[in-house]
């Protein structure tokens, strides 16, 4: 594991060799294919956490962790209450439940009202990531219907993290990525088959 680098007490972990310590990803119709795809090519080093929203069915068990552990060299596992953001790990929100981030790093559960007839909500696992890690959180908005992710790409930008968007014409469905684009405050416009390379550079580049 990346040796991490603790702030003062109740602010959370900033990873050695990363420019950033977590990329968000936000997905819904067509995700899951789309997120195999950007985690694919991950190597089990990458220096930053994950944390990923897929709109899933709420009466079913997800096997979408399983699904993504074959497909990658990092970690990926479903989310659980209290877990520490761990670099090279994915956790993704389980069924039913809104994935926050905590300000010490820790992951929380909730099953508090929806937000635009979700849950989980891309809004609000960014909203709680931009006010954790500030510059260091990276957003991602991959495909799905409707606009959950952009009120949350604002606040992600707002605090000077960087914003990243499938272009829609690689988007099995536009409605989430257009929507992040409409906000104005989206850093790269990228095809499918280039975002993880750019994940890659960015995490990796040059760090502080």
């Amino acid at each position: 594991m990346i040796e991490m680098v603790e702030n003062a007490k109740n602010h959370p972990p900033h990873f050695t060799n990363a420019a950033f310590d977590i990329v968000t990803i936000a997905a819904s119709a067509g995700g899951l294919t789309a997120i195999v795809k950007v985690l694919s090519t991950l190597k089990a080093e990458f220096p930053a956490a994950i944390a990923i929203v897929q709109h899933l069915a709420p009466q079913h068990h997800s096997f979408m962790a399983e699904i993504l552990s074959r497909r990658t060299d990092i970690i990926v596992k479903q989310a659980q209450e209290g877990d520490s953001l761990t670099s090279g790990t994915a956790y993704v929100a389980p069924p039913n439940r809104h994935l926050l981030v905590n300000g010490d790093g820790t992951l929380s559960l909730s099953q508090s009202e929806l937000v635009h007839f979700l849950r989980p909500s891309a809004d609000l696992l960014f909203e709680s990531v931009a006010a954790t890690y500030k510059d260091r959180a990276i957003a991602l908005v991959l495909t799905g219907t409707g606009s959950d992710g952009a009120m949350g790409v604002k606040a992600i930008k707002k605090m000077g993290g960087t914003v990243i968007v499938q272009d829609v014409k690689t988007a099995e469905f536009s409605g989430m990525p257009s929507a992040a684009i409409q906000t104005g405050n989206v850093d790269f416009i990228l095809p499918l088959n280039e975002i993880s390379s750019t994940l890659v550079t960015l995490v990796m580049g040059e760090c502080d």
